[in-house]
């Protein structure tokens, strides 16, 4: 039985199969693009002031629990956010699974001067060229969605081109896969995404492994400021919370509950 990877990833690799663009040209075009804002500058800056770094996320739905905020305006978002002292924001650009789109990202990039991370499904270098043209400061690579070769391959693209790399783990072997592609911010998702349960014990447990020179971020499943507290005091040095923040009714003064923890030093 296919699970929502196995359709959501053979959807993007069967588009990115069609795309017939000069691969050269498109990298080079990439590589000429100004300057990224700073996304892990950024998060160990919270960090230095004693918070945990918030990564807030504009989403509109999820293929597993449907429609979260459908209707969101991600400029009226993106400013809630940067009032509650987010560090980054994350977007969706997923249209089929997520209701995102590229237009989110750059509306809400365009309301506020965080760096910004382009949430998708990233299977080629065309993708990766994408996201910095679309202009997106960080790319999303999920180790559990590529072979490790294809791993250091558009990682490698990431760092010629000039856009910082998130890469998304689950387990001690994906992180050997991150760690060779020389992987600078790693993190864990909590949620399966195989079944799309949360597993908060995933997370605790991949704190103490992932070296503390990383950034460390943990991902998904953060219900609000005792999951926060739980996961910095575990040595992660960011969250990433998104159904949380879009499905609550004052995203600011979540967002500062989020923050308000205790302080984690990032190396």
């Amino acid at each position: 039985m296919a699970t929502y990877l196995d359709r959501i990833l053979l959807r993007h690799r069967d588009i990115a199969a069609l795309d017939q663009r000069p691969i050269e040209a498109l990298i080079e075009q990439a590589a000429q693009c100004a300057p990224v804002r700073g996304f892990a500058a950024s998060l160990r800056a919270a960090v230095s002031g004693g918070e945990l770094a918030v990564i807030s996320e504009i989403k509109r739905r999820s293929p597993s629990k449907g429609a979260l905020n459908i209707d969101l305006d991600p400029a009226l978002l993106a400013q809630a956010y940067a009032a509650g002292g987010a560090a980054a924001l994350s977007v969706l650009t997923d249209e089929e699974f997520f209701s995102g789109s590229i237009a989110d990202l750059q509306t809400a990039r365009a309301a506020v001067s965080l760096p910004v991370l382009r949430k998708d499904f990233t299977v080629s270098a065309h993708d990766v060229c994408d996201a910095r043209l679309m202009g997106a400061d960080c790319v999303l690579l999920i180790a559990a969605a590529l072979s490790p070769n294809e791993l250091i391959e558009l990682h490698a693209l990431a760092d010629r081109i000039g856009i910082e790399v998130l890469v998304e783990i689950h387990d001690e072997l994906e992180l050997d896969a991150a760690l060779a592609a020389q992987a600078r911010i790693v993190g864990v998702n909590q949620r399966d995404l195989v079944t799309f349960q949360v597993d908060h014990a995933r997370a605790l447990r991949m704190a103490g492994v992932i070296p503390n020179e990383l950034v460390k971020v943990a991902e998904s499943g953060v219900r609000g400021g005792d999951d926060a507290r739980d996961l910095q005091a575990a040595g992660y040095h960011a969250v990433l919370v998104g159904e949380t923040l879009v499905t609550s009714p004052d995203p600011t003064a979540t967002l500062r509950e989020l923050r308000g923890t205790v302080a984690t030093e990032c190396s």
